[in-house]
């Protein structure tokens, strides 16, 4: 079968994904596409037997594909098949208290961006501002000024020729440099490069709860050097967030919590958007389930299709376990440590299209439950499927002593199963609405890599208001059909855009996720231009209390560009 895509998906393939000669004509169709991943990755099945014909799995993978109900991650689209042969997109690398190990970070953010890769670090090794450095008599940049190397590094590497370098910058609430991390992103175009997250520890959580006083701790040698009220420090982060959108917080306790591989030491960093925890030079596959196309139609509407989805996770569990094996790592230390965890995630897109096309408002306690019931069985079947391989191929190589090693546990091919990116693009493509989010706006427009600017409008409220005979042509340039009453109540309700949805419900949907995640659960709260700083402040609260593994804000109109914004075309 060929690919039924959008025009504005088209238009992403071949900017960015379809293969194109020297002169940069594009020389590959959407399905050529899909037949040369699918022919790649399913090649991995002959190295666990090498009398298979993998032709069986190639045709799975395509159709799966083709038919848009799920999609690896960008590098995979991009680069299965060819010369490159990169195919994963997250990766943290170490930095390490040391000229000799920061300088070969860089080298190897250059190598990772070259590939196709974004890179997460925790600089909170780095000992801080004016300690001294035995070795030259001098006294150290601190990690803020080292994090500036990276991210001119990162300028002058285009990654591929097709995506930019992105890069994750965590510290340590209690690193002596707190404060200026906080603030690096104050001054317009600086760390342009880079997403920033503060790393937040349950003793600071404390803290705050008790309006008591924290300890900040030279990473150098381990002493205290000074205390201060974990209430200021939260409010300058709060404020921070809501004047440009960062940093975020990362509840790092939790997150190792979770971690599977605990004898090969803590995660302290993540991949560029939050979602995926890693160890050092690790590496991890991400792919994408649609649920809009996880519905069949019943008598009385629609509803999931838990069959189509549980045949849709078992594939999507092989077809990222066999890129592991075909995957081409930009280092060999990455190499080994991917292939002894083998993490994959599985995630979803959609979320918001299939709630209106079953009828379920987003911002409600039905939606939240529902959430939490999907990712519940997309995890349960991951693990079955995982557990299946393991029979097969074998468990992953670093499973003694993991949190799987014990009487009773899941024999598991991968440490971890599920992540829920944030599926900028490949939402595109697959002509939904991206992650986990609301609906943006019924009408939007988009900025892509290249400033290239395309219009979306919400194909599903086109066929709804078709459907109810309401005239959109005198909604044009309104931002919200919430107080047009010519519109029925019930549409009303199940159209409610970003900014319609308070606040809280965004949490709550994330919290909802994250309880049957392995990994980590990449959303946005996404703020109007006149919500307070108290309002950022409560938001940040209840992540922390919903259970989530970190909360990332935006206030729309915070930053000067953005990538997506209402015009008036339809409406917002």
């Amino acid at each position: 079968m060929e690919p039924k895509l959008t025009e504005n998906a088209i238009t992403v393939l071949k900017s960015r994904y379809l293969r194109k000669d020297e002169e940069g004509k594009v020389v590959e169709t959407p399905e050529e596409m899909f037949r040369r991943v699918a022919h790649n990755i399913a090649s991995a099945d002959l190295t666990y037997n090498p009398a298979v014909n993998p032709k069986d799995t190639e045709e799975k993978f395509y159709l799966t594909m083709a038919r848009l109900e799920f999609l690896p991650n960008s590098p995979t689209l991009m680069n299965a098949g060819r010369e490159l042969q990169q195919l994963a997109a997250c990766f943290v690398l170490p930095v390490e208290d040391s000229l000799e190990s920061i300088f070969e970070s860089v080298k190897n953010t250059a190598l990772i961006h070259q590939s196709g890769g974004g890179t997460g670090f925790s600089f909170s090794k780095l000992r801080p501002k004016n300690d001294p450095v035995m070795t030259t008599s001098g006294a150290a940049s601190g990690p803020v000024s080292f994090m500036k190397v990276f991210n001119t590094a990162t300028e002058v590497i285009k990654q591929g020729g097709t995506r930019r370098g992105a890069n994750m910058g965590i510290l340590k609430v209690d690193h002596p440099d707190i404060i200026e991390f906080i603030s690096a992103k104050k001054k317009k175009g600086e760390l342009t490069n880079f997403n920033l997250s503060v790393g937040i520890t349950t003793t600071f959580m404390e803290a705050l709860e008790n309006d008591k006083k924290y300890d900040l701790i030279n990473p150098r040698n381990g002493k205290v050097v000074r205390s201060l009220k974990a209430g200021d420090i939260f409010q300058l982060i709060v404020e921070s967030a809501w004047d440009n959108g960062e940093p975020g917080v990362l509840f790092l306790d939790r997150i190792n919590q979770d971690n599977p591989t605990p004898q090969l030491g803590e995660i302290d960093s993540t991949n560029p958007c939050g979602e995926q925890p890693l160890l050092p030079y690790e590496a991890c596959n991400i792919g994408s389930i649609n649920l809009l196309r996880m519905v069949k139609e019943v008598d009385k509407g629609y509803e999931i299709d838990y069959d189509k989805l549980e045949d849709t996770v078992r594939i999507a569990v092989k077809f990222l376990d066999n890129i592991i094996d075909v995957n081409r790592y930009p280092l060999p230390r990455i190499a080994e440590i991917t292939r002894r965890n083998r993490k994959i995630g599985i995630g979803v897109m959609g979320l918001a299209d299939l709630l209106i096309r079953i009828g379920i408002p987003y911002d409600s306690t039905e939606a939240v439950g529902l959430g939490g019931k999907i990712m519940r069985f997309i995890r349960e079947k991951a693990r079955e499927r995982s557990a299946e391989l393991a029979e097969e191929r074998g468990v992953f190589p670093n499973f003694k002593g993991s949190i799987y090693d014990k009487p009773g546990g899941m024999r598991l091919r991968n440490a971890t199963s599920t992540t829920i990116a944030p599926t900028g693009t490949l939402s595109i493509i697959a002509g939904c609405s991206s992650g986990i989010e609301p609906v943006y706006a019924l009408s939007f427009t988009r900025n892509i890599l290249d400033n290239t600017e395309f219009i979306e409008v919400n194909p599903l409220f086109k066929e709804i208001a078709k459907s109810h005979n309401i005239n959109l042509e005198k909604l044009t340039g309104i931002e919200s059909i919430q107080g047009k009453r010519e519109i029925p109540k019930e549409i009303r309700r199940l159209f409610k855009t970003t900014f319609d949805i308070a606040p809280e419900w965004h949490i709550r949907m994330q919290a909802s996720f994250q309880r049957y995640t392995d990994n980590a659960v990449s959303k946005t709260v996404n703020f109007p231009s006149n919500a307070t700083v108290d309002d950022v402040r409560e938001i940040f609260v209840l992540a922390y209390r919903e259970g989530c593994k970190g909360v990332t804000i935006y206030r729309s109109s915070s930053r000067p560009q953005q990538a997506l914004s209402c015009k008036e075309v339809l409406y917002c």
